[in-house]
């Protein structure tokens, strides 16, 4: 993965998942009430994290993955890994509310809209995290691209020769055409 698509991949959800976490710095109680229950109907041992600290809890959590995806001297592999199961978090809830589904279950509502856009999240975790051994040329490819190439410039300059050296030549001269 090159450096730009690295980025295009990391800066924008970092970005925003960074500043989620810090609009929920300093929470009150009741909002922190109100974020609590509506994670514990994906993940329902949220609900065991005391109330008054749940908005700090949830704050720093998301400071911390969304500078993790900012950092450049992070691998995009660890990224992944930090940002998958953040985003399959937040699609528990989707998936643990009805009112969040269609009838089929899967299809978002109205109310499940804003949630069912973090698969997008789960897609480049999943991207990121999977990268690696398929986008490192091992040496041996390397060396056989190298090969190749050399091959097809050599061909290249003895067609080019042959061609020159047939217009040099008076075929009619040559004993097997008389």
């Amino acid at each position: 993965m090159s450096l730009l698509t690295s980025a295009a991949f990391r800066v924008i959800p970092g970005a925003f998942i960074l500043n989620s976490g810090i609009q929920k710095l300093g929470m009150d109680e009741s909002s922190s009430a109100g974020l609590q229950n509506m994670a514990a109907t994906g993940i329902p041992m949220m609900k065991e994290i005391p109330t008054e600290k749940f908005g700090d809890f949830i704050a720093y959590s998301e400071i911390g993955i969304g500078a993790t995806l900012l950092a450049p001297f992070v691998p995009d592999r660890l990224v992944g890994m930090v940002l998958t199961p953040f985003a399959a978090g937040l699609l528990s809830m989707y998936f643990g509310n009805p009112e969040n589904t269609e009838d089929d279950g899967i299809r978002p509502s109205q109310e499940g809209l804003p949630l069912a856009k973090d698969s997008f999240l789960l897609a480049i975790g999943l991207g990121l995290a999977l990268k690696g051994k398929d986008d490192k040329k091992s040496k041996k490819e390397k060396a056989i691209e190298a090969a190749e190439e050399k091959a097809q410039s050599v061909r290249k300059d003895v067609k080019k020769g042959a061609h020159k050296l047939c217009k040099n030549i008076n075929l009619k001269k040559l004993p097997f055409f008389n």
